[in-house]
């Protein structure tokens, strides 16, 4: 290869690692809680995950520097924006379909943004080529002998198969809302099968279509661990010298994620991991925030109970809504 071609080649992995899906490396669980935080720290209520659930972690920081005051009366716009039928009281369903469009909102924008970027054609599709050339600098063939790496082949063709399986009338292109399914498989039921395949490829080193538990801890336990050698040193280990987390890792492995005992996950073992079907975060989280702020327990809440308990939704400096009030959402 001429250093020209391997300059274009660096320069093609560089535009593939800046704008191309990542589907390398991933969050496992596709049914994730509403915030990275933990609902609980050593046995105390984290408010921060309820701000995060309510808001969006973006705009949870914006509230973060906000006085109280401040806090009180954007909170007030929101409430009145939750209260969809007007009757003064915020229902359950209510809370919960404000909290579901927070969530969404992200995986919106992101679309919205990625959509941009890669310019879709005159009836406002997205073709495969195109998709290819923006995000790994060509359109040929990568399967063709002496075309490309085989590692850089592999990125494209899984993301060739993600963008079939997102191509719902096969015609060869993406509508907008395809190319949020493919963007976001995770969130999307008939993208669920594709995003079971990749996490396989991802852990699976020795290749027999399984997942031991070797593996598993692998992935979950991966080089960022090892960067803080101060860190490690402070954790409390195991008689293996593993951190504890890792050990109570184990357990899930051997106690319920191994349902039939063989050691190693099939791929419905997988499925069942990484999208649970069993648990609908966003109800849970708005029977908490009811519970938490029902004065006069009738089971939903009035703007005033709300502005009253303001610090459960809403953070403040006693603790960017504004993007979603300056843009007037429809909700």
């Amino acid at each position: 290869m001429s250093s020209a071609q391997s300059f274009l080649l660096l320069l093609a992995l560089l535009v593939a690692c800046s704008s191309a899906v990542p589907t390398e490396k991933k969050q496992r669980a596709v049914d994730k809680g509403l915030s990275d935080l933990e609902h609980e720290e050593d046995g105390d209520h984290n408010a921060d995950y309820d701000h995060d659930a309510f808001l969006g972690h973006e705009d949870k920081k914006t509230f973060d520097q906000l006085s109280p005051e401040e806090s009180k009366d954007r909170l007030a716009i929101i409430v009145r924006k939750i209260d969809k039928d007007g009757d003064g009281y915020v229902s359950e369903d209510e809370l919960k379909d404000w909290i579901q469009y927070v969530q969404k909102r992200y995986i919106i924008n992101d679309t919205d943004r990625m959509w941009k970027d890669h310019q879709p054609d005159e009836d406002n599709m997205l073709t495969w080529p195109a998709y290819q050339k923006r995000t790994f600098g060509y359109e040929d063939d990568p399967n063709e002998k002496g075309s490309r790496t085989e590692a850089y082949a592999d990125m494209i063709n899984r993301d060739r198969r993600r963008w079939e399986q997102a191509d719902k009338n096969k015609d060869g292109r993406l509508s907008k809302e395809e190319f949020m399914d493919f963007l976001h498989p995770e969130d999307a039921e008939h993208m669920r099968e594709i995003v079971v395949m990749e996490t396989i490829e991802d852990i699976d080193k020795d290749k027999d279509g399984q997942i031991d538990i070797e593996e598993y801890i692998a992935d979950i336990w991966g080089d960022d661990d090892d960067d803080d050698e101060d860190d490690e040193d402070d954790e409390e280990k195991n008689e293996h010298g593993e951190p504890d987390w890792v050990a109570s890792e184990r357990d899930q492995f051997k106690q319920f994620r191994d349902k039939n005992q063989d050691g190693k996950l099939d791929k419905e073992e997988i499925k069942e991991w990484i999208i649970p079907e069993d648990y609908d975060h966003s109800s849970a989280e708005a029977k908490h925030l009811i519970s938490s702020s029902d004065n006069d327990k009738d089971g939903k809440l009035t703007h005033e109970e709300i502005l009253d308990k303001y610090d459960l939704f809403v953070g403040s400096q006693a603790t960017d809504f504004g993007e979603a009030l300056t843009r007037h959402d429809e909700f």
